[in-house]
């Protein structure tokens, strides 16, 4: 039962990590297109702007090194949706990463299970 609450608290939480960062990131992108020099320049044009920022993108390699690391680790298999979906930020990555890996342990311990 825990196993299955946890799958469905890591849903919601893929919903909410690509709907707040979405929500702000397509008005800007329907306002201003795919405009690079001036995302950066807005991303960069204050301390704390810079702050969230960079704490994304230390964020985002540290998903990936775990994401590849623990994949391997585990013989998971999709491992790479979670590096797709850091097109869309951490706040999607970390938490569809930890569905997969839940699904595949309890897959896991449902094979070990029956072999025993």
């Amino acid at each position: 039962m825990i196993g299955g609450s946890v799958q469905v608290l890591y849903i919601l939480l893929c919903v909410i990590g690509a709907a707040l960062p979405l929500s702000q990131f397509v008005p800007w992108l329907s306002a201003h297109g795919l405009d690079v020099p001036l995302l950066l320049q807005q991303a960069t044009s204050g301390h704390i702007a810079a702050f969230a920022w960079s704490d994304v993108l230390i964020s985002g390699v540290v998903v990936a090194v775990f994401v590849v690391a623990e994949s391997a680790r585990l013989a998971m298999r999709y491992w790479w949706w979670p590096l797709f979906c850091l097109v869309v930020g951490p706040s999607l990555a970390l938490p569809m990463f930890l569905l997969l890996r839940e699904r595949h342990l309890a897959s896991v311990s449902l094979t070990c299970g029956r072999n025993n």
